[in-house]
């Protein structure tokens, strides 16, 4: 019997235990942290052996293979030992691959990852398909093609998982962006995550379907460097030569590919904003591919009511509106939010920076935003970098002073807007735990 070791015992690697378990393999899940008790409950359910707060280097030395957490890093010493050895690891969604024929639609990106994938999700259940979520977003694909099989995924990708992935097949693969995010990960080199990122084109068939924004400067220079057998299926927000999803003068989504010809008002989208006509467009031209029903995308597009943390209004307090953008993390993504607000905007940034510049969100800044609280352990490079730029600047090291002074700042007409470019881990478990405090705080002023 084969030496399976999971690294990670989170929710894809508890995932690819028992799917590991399931297909005969010899199972042990090592975690440097602590597990949490529901994935602890689920392994001795199971029968697999597992460890928590270090790691036994003589099992993981005797793997066969090894199973990766996206969170461990390549430099992570564990990883560094087994690669030298030359055991081969992978991701979880690259195991899970293995073991199902299952089609694939996998979404990748800087921005627009969840929106896309959820909407994508929605879309196709409700044309009644098979469907299961994946990736950064619900269940592990691995537990679900071991206990909960179905005939479509739909898979958010981060550059992370995409590293160990090899031999995976996507059916539908799609980048909608890619702006400079994690770059602390990737030697603070931008093509070492283009190339990341560019690897859901691995092993595509002509058969097979690529969707991407034709407008993104990375994505257009990485095209030049590298070949795909796939079908082409680029978006924009107007049209030009091969565009297969675009808006036309008259403000309709247009949306041209093999099985359908759709055709929608834009005012009958459900998601606002320039960033979500282009996830609108990609899970779009996915139904398309798939020859779902117009009838079917057109209420998808209309009824999706978002995501958690994206641009998520909270309330309206004293006439200030209150909105929760904590899942930007990144520059690009703020760009995002700031593009799709009115003038008059109290701005919290900051959490832990990844190597970014500031200078793409400047112009935008300085048309809309008031002012800036900044929210993390260390503020002094947004301090430095937007002093002078706004009309008010405050440094802030926990979220009640930061909402404290959101709540000073912002007069009747304006908008809080919690959009920080920063990871969270500084002050914050997740941006999940962000949001959630952020909402809970505001629920409080308006109590």
């Amino acid at each position: 019997m084969k030496n399976l070791i999971i690294l990670g015992g989170g929710e894809s690697g508890v995932g690819a235990a028992i799917l590991g378990k399931d297909k005969g393999w010899n199972v042990f899940l090592s975690d440097s942290g602590q597990i949490a008790p529901r994935y602890r409950e689920m392994l001795d359910k199971e029968g697999i052996e597992w460890e928590e707060g270090h790691h036994s280097m003589d099992r993981i030395m005797a793997a066969d293979e090894v199973v990766k957490s996206p969170g461990i890093p390549p430099t992570a010493p564990p990883v560094v030992a087994v690669t030298e050895k030359g055991i081969p690891v992978v991701s979880e969604i690259e195991f899970a691959g293995r073991y199902t024929d299952a089609r694939m639609v996998c979404i990748t990106g800087s921005n627009g990852k969840t929106t896309t994938t959820l909407l994508t999700y929605h879309m196709l259940r409700k044309a009644g398909l098979d469907v299961g979520l994946a990736g950064n977003v619900g269940k592990s694909l691995a537990l679900q093609v071991a206990r909960e099989p179905h005939e479509v995924y739909v898979i958010e990708l981060s550059s992370f998982q995409l590293e160990n992935m090899y031999r995976f097949h996507a059916n539908i693969a799609m980048i909608l962006n890619i702006t400079p995010d994690h770059l602390d990960r990737y030697e603070y080199k931008m093509q070492n995550y283009v190339n990341a990122k560019f690897r859901i084109l691995n092993n595509l068939t002509p058969r097979d379907a690529f969707i991407y924004w034709q407008d993104d400067p990375v994505i257009k220079a990485q095209m030049e460097r590298v070949t795909t057998e796939a079908s082409l299926y680029p978006f924009a927000e107007h049209h030009e030569d091969g565009t297969a999803a675009w808006v036309d003068d008259e403000g309709t989504l247009c949306v041209d590919a093999p099985a359908e010809h759709l055709r929608m008002p834009r005012a009958e989208l459900s998601l606002n904003g320039l960033h979500n006509l282009y996830n609108s467009m990609a899970a779009a031209l996915t139904g398309c591919i798939m020859d779902i029903r117009k009838e079917d995308i057109r209420e998808a597009l209309s009824d999706f009511e978002g995501v958690e943390h994206r641009l998520e209004r909270c309330g309206t307090v004293n006439g200030v509106v209150w909105i929760n953008d904590s899942k930007a993390t990144n520059v690009n993504s703020t760009w995002y939010a700031l593009e799709s607000m009115p003038k008059g905007v109290v701005l919290i940034l900051g959490g832990k920076d990844k190597g970014n510049d500031y200078n793409e969100i400047l112009p935008l800044v300085k048309e809309k935003v008031k002012a800036i609280v900044c929210m993390g352990k260390d503020n002094s490079k947004l301090m430095d970098f937007f002093g002078g730029q706004v009309a008010e600047l405050r440094d802030t090291h926990s979220l009640e002073d930061a909402v404290a002074a959101c709540a000073e700042l912002a007069k009747p007409g304006d908008t809080v807007l919690l959009s920080p470019c920063c990871a969270s881990f500084d002050l914050f478990k997740s941006y999940e735990d962000r949001g959630r405090q952020f909402k809970e705080a505001v629920s409080r002023i308006k109590n």
